[in-house]
């Protein structure tokens, strides 16, 4: 099992610095019983003049912030104040290319009453890309993305990642990688934890806002699309479109920009190497660590 902090690991709780093997929380928290608590998840890079940056700091807590004031949760946190201890995070643990996690968790009680008080906890890790460097062999999921007018599902919260964990585990129980969810509707959402993007005709598309969490990674690709002049739409469309695809690909923090090989064991026409997805993928990766990159200096893999 992968090791996420040993007996010298410092986190960030309560506003102090403590060893994450001292560090102690209620079991009669509404987080534990009830998955009431938000989280981000957030990388760090020793960028291209070799000082270490943490990747849009600004728009994750952003994010944090609205994804709390969504399920009511009280969030008294600035922006800046949870950067910096990001940082110190960083720097106490001497982590440079790291995976950072910020989580806002309630106290004790055992009614469905919105919390009044609410603690947070930042830790860090060295994390290589959670899928990999492959490409993937992706499923559609039997399990929909949840409906949006059940829940709040632009909030990144805790309880609603058992759908992302029964997904991805049952794509892996029958030989695939990674699993992809439709809407309540039938049409592409996305991964367990990524949002994804396919390529046909020299234009990429992705689904808009409504049933998927707009990621910030998404948003970055968006901008880069925009960056290097690749025509991009948001728009619903279903697997079988989607298996008319030349190339396909899952983003998100954790898994950064992931190729597909196939989807339901259906091979994309196009070597991934050749793809505009493929500059994508290698334009991210420039940006993260604030190297210059033009579309004409795309390699294949």
């Amino acid at each position: 099992m992968y090791s996420y902090y040993n007996e010298n690991t410092i986190l960030y709780f309560n506003g102090e610095y403590v060893k994450a093997s001292e560090a102690k929380m209620d079991l009669y928290g509404q987080s534990l019983h009830y998955g009431y608590a938000v989280f981000e998840g957030i990388r760090a890079y020793k960028t291209a003049s070799g000082e270490v940056k943490i990747f849009k700091g600004e728009e994750h807590f952003d994010r944090f912030r609205r994804s709390c004031e969504l399920i009511h949760i009280p969030y008294k946190w600035t922006n800046q104040e949870l950067i910096d201890a990001c940082y110190k995070v960083l720097e106490l643990n001497g982590l440079q290319e790291a995976y950072v996690r910020p989580l806002v968790f309630c106290p004790p009680n055992m009614t469905l009453k919105a919390a009044q008080e609410a603690y947070v906890m930042i830790c860090a890790w060295e994390w290589p890309a959670y899928l990999g460097d492959k490409l993937i062999r992706v499923m559609t999921s039997s399990y929909q993305r949840p409906n949006p007018k059940a829940f709040k599902i632009e909030s990144k919260s805790a309880g609603l990642y058992i759908n992302s964990i029964l997904s991805s585990e049952e794509a892996r129980a029958k030989g695939f990688d990674e699993a992809l969810l439709l809407d309540a509707a039938g049409y592409v959402a996305e991964g367990s934890s990524a949002n994804v993007f396919f390529e046909k005709e020299g234009k990429i598309y992705t689904p808009p806002p409504g049933a998927i969490l707009p990621g910030i990674t998404r948003a970055t690709v968006i901008e880069i699309c925009a960056e290097l002049g690749i025509p991009l739409e948001e728009k619903l469309f279903t697997v079988d479109e989607l298996k008319t695809a030349e190339a396909a690909f899952y983003c998100g923090t954790a898994a950064e920009i992931i190729g597909w090989e196939s989807i339901d064991g259906h091979k994309l026409s196009k070597p991934f190497a050749d793809s505009l997805c493929r500059v994508i993928q290698q334009a991210y990766k420039a940006k993260v660590i604030e190297k210059a990159f033009k579309r004409e200096e795309a390699q294949v893999a």
